[in-house]
């Protein structure tokens, strides 16, 4: 009886990359184990198609292939390396746990990146204190991986996180706190705000600040309010009370956005920020954003005098779509008052996100 896969293990040393390309086809398409270490020698193929034929049949074998793969992990091949990883990321599973956990500090990202997503699938926490490196790699790809693995292990997660939040390394700490406002655990908003209130690294003190907005606890307000007056953290508990949609933080958010000077109310190129507001401007545009955020209607005319300044104009008319009916009357009649082109462009941006059309709505 012909042996059908042994004849196309046989001709992936076909001469022809095509024979050897549609060989490798085959095997992941009858599933039989022993495709596995041959196909692994054609990743070193000198044919692309065949290497990505080989690698979709070992995707398709799956299980069998897993421990295999593991191994290619290291080897002397980067391309090899390459490969197996991202097969791992689709189908790793508790039997290449230790090699995906040292290939996340491959130098290699596309490794990296890969081995992140396969820990992901297979959920172990002892992964945890290696992932929270990757928050901080140079690459947007393998942070994001990194950052969807730690969500993906849950809960386990917290309890290493939460000790590494008083870790000695300032980093370490950084690290931790990052990956707690992934999870949003609530377990978390104390130790959080020990950190705004003590730590002595100020690059901590403001991402806690951050975390504490996005795990959303309403608990942490107060603290955030006296935030605003810490130069260092005021940015950051800005953005933070937006998030908390924190009804307590509008009487000094609005005070904030009524506080440029008259002359910043004077014509200017759009986008040319005068010097003297550099350093002021990002939190004035930031309490623009929290207050739309935050929703209440009686915001609105304190974002229509903010929509008289070029330096605010842009956020301002932004930050009016969220009020509904309540912004445009007002927009209306400014549109009708004034004769500044650009103040008329912003003003009929934000009408035109609200639903208005010229002559649809009279006043």
């Amino acid at each position: 009886m012909t042996d059908s896969v042994a004849e196309h293990i046989a001709a992936l040393d076909d001469e022809d990359w095509g024979v050897r390309e549609d060989a490798a086809v085959a095997l992941g398409q009858f599933g039989d184990p022993r495709s596995v270490q041959p196909l692994i020698r054609l990743l070193r193929d000198s044919d692309r198609a065949v290497r990505e034929a080989a690698a979709t049949s070992l995707t398709a074998l799956g299980q069998p292939a897993v421990l295999s793969l593991g191994f290619c992990l290291n080897d002397p091949n980067l391309q090899v390396q390459e490969i197996a990883a991202s097969i791992l990321g689709t189908i790793a599973d508790e039997q290449v746990f230790e090699p995906l956990l040292s290939a996340l500090l491959n130098p290699n990202w596309i490794v990296r990146m890969s081995a992140a997503k396969g820990l992901a699938r297979i959920k172990d926490p002892r992964s945890i204190e290696t992932l929270i490196l990757l928050l901080q790699d140079k690459v947007p790809a393998v942070r994001d991986e990194a950052c969807r693995a730690i969500q993906a292990i849950g809960e386990a997660c917290v309890p290493p996180l939460l000790k590494g939040l008083q870790d000695p390394n300032w980093r370490i700490r950084l690290r931790a706190i990052e990956a707690l406002s992934l999870l949003k655990p609530q377990v978390a908003v104390a130790p959080l705000m020990n950190l705004v209130a003590n730590d002595s690294d100020s690059a901590v003190r403001q991402d806690a600040v951050r975390a504490l907005g996005q795990i959303g606890n309403a608990h942490a307000i107060p603290l955030l309010l006296d935030s605003l007056t810490t130069p260092s953290l005021q940015l950051k508990a800005i953005e933070a009370l937006g998030n908390l949609q924190a009804v307590e933080a509008l009487p000094p958010l609005m005070e904030l956005v009524q506080s440029l000077p008259a002359d910043a109310y004077e014509d200017r190129m759009e986008g040319c920020t005068d010097p003297q507001y550099k350093e002021e401007l990002p939190p004035l545009e930031a309490a623009v954003k929290a207050l739309a955020n935050i929703g209440d209607p009686q915001v609105v005319p304190v974002l229509m005098q903010a929509l008289q300044s070029t330096l605010l104009r842009q956020e301002a008319a932004e930050a009016l779509t969220h009020f509904g009916s309540a912004a445009k009357t007002p927009l209306l009649q400014l549109l009708k008052a004034t004769k500044n082109d650009n103040l008329r462009r912003h003003v009929l941006e934000s009408l035109s996100h609200l639903g208005w059309r010229p002559g649809q709505m009279r006043l």
